[in-house]
């Protein structure tokens, strides 16, 4: 009898996480699951590898659908908690890792920000399939472990997209997958696959404060233009549309420029 695949899950929003377990249920069904998520909240971390992080590993326990599961909370990032359960916790290399369930929308230029994206480029990496999952959810949610949020339908796309990485290669070119889910979507929502908006989803906002030696934090807000919007972006998808958007990701930035453009740009006088 072949092996059951094995199953790496993280995210950014910490061990405590409905969306942790939410996606913990549905891929169990799949193959073995092993839970490792930061300690702490680390949304916004991006693919960061902080010195600061102390790498304690702690085992706890939980109990899923009635069962109890040994997991494991991490001092560190998103991407570094990937990488302590790839090197230390697992047996082997896992089959597949999965990144989420996200609070929040992971959209456009914006995802180089996002630690849910991050753990997923960080295992990708190391040429493991992975899939970044993302569920629309109110601000006030972003930074929380509301048990308000429903997870199943992001659940289920969770476990529908993870199976396709466990059963076939990704095309070439592509490295990790990345799904978005509407707020309001149900199992039977339609997906498509999009491609990053060349706007900016999130923008910073300054911090409020009266003083540069009080601390504050910057803030975000969403702010786009659906009306000049492309139509096959991962922004009109899910806000437009309201369908699943799934964008194929590479972890080349090299920008898709000819070298006679590159030496024109060099040698042009202005």
């Amino acid at each position: 009898m072949p092996a059951k695949p094995q199953i790496l899950l993280t995210n950014d929003d910490g061990i405590r996480s409905p969306g942790l377990w939410a996606a913990a249920q549905t891929l169990s069904r799949l193959g073995f699951v092993t839970v490792a998520a930061p300690r702490e909240q680390y949304s916004g971390a991006g693919r960061s590898l902080p010195a600061s992080s102390d790498g304690v590993i702690q085992e706890e326990q939980v109990e899923v659908n009635g069962q109890p599961w040994t997991v494991y909370a991490v001092g560190g990032s998103p991407a570094q908690t990937a990488l302590h359960a790839m090197l230390e916790i697992m047996p082997r290399r896992p089959d597949l890792v999965v990144s989420g369930i996200n609070y929040g929308e992971n959209l456009s230029t914006s995802i180089s920000a996002s630690g849910t994206v991050g753990a997923a480029m960080e295992s990708a990496s190391l040429g493991v399939p992975s899939l970044a999952v993302s569920l629309q959810t109110e601000a006030r949610h972003h930074y929380s472990n509301s048990t308000e949020v429903d997870f199943l339908t992001a659940a289920h796309f969770t476990a529908f997209f993870g199976r396709l990485l466990l059963e076939r290669p990704l095309p070439p070119g592509v490295d990790l997958l990345k799904v978005d889910i509407p707020s309001d979507a149900v199992p039977h929502t339609t997906w498509a696959w999009t491609r990053l908006s060349p706007q900016n989803y999130y923008r910073p906002l300054r911090a409020q404060r009266d003083s540069w030696s009080v601390p504050a934090r910057l803030g975000y807000e969403a702010a786009f233009d659906l009306e000049h919007e492309p139509q096959d972006t991962d922004v009109y998808a899910l806000l437009k549309k309201r369908i699943v958007s799934v964008t194929p990701l590479t972890l080349d930035f090299t920008a898709r420029v000819t070298p006679a453009e590159l030496e024109r740009f060099a040698t042009e006088k202005s």
